[in-house]
């Protein structure tokens, strides 16, 4: 019961209780109680809003892989964290330490913050990856 409560939250977390009673075929104080442990445990960690279109309309994004020095990691990850360009940050295995995901309004903005992560002590070399169209986009 709790993967579907989460598969029709996934959907929509403004969905009823008594809705999702419903469609579990349960009461809906059954359902008020799984949420809560749920919340309590830790599976559930928050609710969010979905942006529409029209907040990224006109945003250029990129994937950034880059190299690091090794002591020099926990001093790029804080610069990374300061900067709002930088949507994602991931540790990655393989030729590239890091894999950072940037939005920026438009291309002068992301040439600015590319500078500003190339220009990063530690940072070893880097290669960036200008996201065009999008095929599949599950952030939705």
């Amino acid at each position: 019961m709790d993967q579907s409560l989460l598969r029709f939250l996934r959907r929509d977390a403004r969905t009823p209780t008594a809705e999702l009673a419903r469609r579990l075929g349960v009461s809906r104080t059954t359902v008020q109680a799984r949420l809560e442990k749920l919340e309590r445990t830790g599976v559930i960690a928050g609710y969010t809003i979905v942006a529409g279109d029209a907040v990224d309309a006109g945003m250029i994004r990129a994937t950034v892989l880059i190299q690091v020095e090794p002591r020099m990691t926990a001093s790029i990850v804080a610069a990374l964290g300061r900067m709002r360009e930088v949507e994602g940050l991931f540790t990655t295995a393989g030729r590239f330490d890091m894999a950072i995901q940037l939005a920026a309004a438009g291309t002068p903005q992301l040439d600015s913050a590319l500078d500003r992560i190339g220009e990063l002590d530690g940072v070893r070399g880097m290669e960036s990856l200008i996201h065009l169209t999008a095929k599949i986009d599950r952030r939705r």
